[in-house]
């Protein structure tokens, strides 16, 4: 048995409406919408009463996936401390490729992005930062340079 790709990477957010305005700025498209409850949704996140909307986002290629979930029940839990500084243990950030960094960065600020620090330039190769987006999440850009 193989594995045969990466689906997809779920991020928890408290405003759905928010993070798809955010992810479709920053050029997903989204793919659908649902709302999930019942048996399957309980048994596979270990829960009792799940009732959620998802919406799937994906990269213009068709290859990347996000999967953005508000939860209506059990209500979701706020980690500690709320903005975690980059280098917390667990998931660290969604990176995407862009085309001009700085456009972006200017797009993204207009659905409340801040800067965690600064865009840095590597090497000659990549001009690189984080942004902290809706509900906390971190989201890199990077623009390959030449």
């Amino acid at each position: 048995m193989t594995l045969q790709r990466m689906d997809n990477v779920g991020i928890v957010v408290d405003d759905l409406k928010a993070a798809v305005a955010f992810f479709t700025e920053l050029g997903m498209e989204l793919e659908g919408e649902a709302e999930l409850e019942g048996v399957c949704p309980d048994r596979m996140l270990g829960l009792d009463g799940v009732r959620s909307a998802i919406a799937m986002m994906r990269t213009p290629d068709g290859h990347g996936k996000v999967e953005l979930t508000k939860f209506h029940a059990p209500a979701a839990v706020t980690a500690e401390p709320l903005d975690p500084p980059p280098h917390t243990l667990g998931l660290h950030r969604v990176m995407f490729a862009v085309d001009d960094i700085d456009d972006t960065v200017t797009r993204l600020r207009r659905h409340g992005a801040e800067l965690l620090g600064e865009v840095a330039q590597y090497e000659n190769v990549y001009r690189l930062c984080n942004l902290r987006g809706p509900s906390g999440i971190i989201v890199a850009l990077a623009e390959r340079i030449g």
